[in-house]
């Protein structure tokens, strides 16, 4: 039974719902990921992809977009033999970035998602999708986009949140299924290394 565990729960941890394939555009994220368990924590990394766009330079004061667009992305159907029932409560947090300052956040497009929703509170941006999502399915998380007003001087470099399993930047909550009952497993994520998704020069 503590293999089982072991198992499903390496499984929960590398497979979040950013399991997606790496366009020419788009910029790889390794996130350093942990599931909680009755054995204890389990550590895994995967490494993702997230297109982003901003101007190269911006005006001092001006207003700019910044846009994430994630691609379409399958939830895995099973790992090492271990089946996925769906993912949950997923959460993805972007800071607004240095030198910038708030002005206003949406979302459009996404697919197989439900009603996605996006707050911003005390700097950051949080996506959340409440699920549930099928394991096997097809999805596409909505775009972010959101309005920037420059600062007086400087680079305005993008990323995406978390900085540790303390304070992760991705979260959520996978369900699989060994056996007659279902089995969760919390789990927590940040990038490491995290770099920079797009960077504006203010002029």
């Amino acid at each position: 039974m503590r293999s089982a565990r072991i198992a499903l729960t390496a499984a929960l941890a590398i497979a979040p719902v950013l399991a997606l394939a790496t366009p020419a555009s788009a910029a790889a994220v390794t996130f350093a990921c942990q599931a909680q368990t009755p054995i204890g924590p389990v550590n895994a990394s995967v490494t993702q992809a997230m297109e982003a766009k901003a101007p190269e330079t911006v005006a001092a004061g001006a207003e700019f977009e910044l846009v994430f667009d994630p691609p379409a992305s399958t939830i895995p159907g099973a790992i090492n033999g271990v089946k996925v029932r769906e993912v949950k409560n997923f959460k993805l947090s972007v800071p607004v970035p240095a030198n910038s300052t708030f002005v206003s956040v949406a979302l459009s497009g996404g697919s197989g998602v439900g009603t996605p929703t996006i707050t911003q509170e005390g700097g950051t941006m949080v996506v959340t999708l409440a699920g549930p999502l099928k394991g096997g399915a097809t999805i596409e998380i909505p775009t972010i986009t959101v309005k920037l007003k420059a600062g007086a001087s400087g680079t305005i470099e993008s990323k995406l949140g978390g900085t540790g399993f303390d304070k992760p930047g991705l979260t959520f909550v996978g369900t699989a299924e060994m056996g007659p009952l279902p089995i969760d497993a919390k789990v927590a994520c940040y990038p490491n290394p995290n770099p920079a998704l797009t960077t504006t020069k203010i002029v």
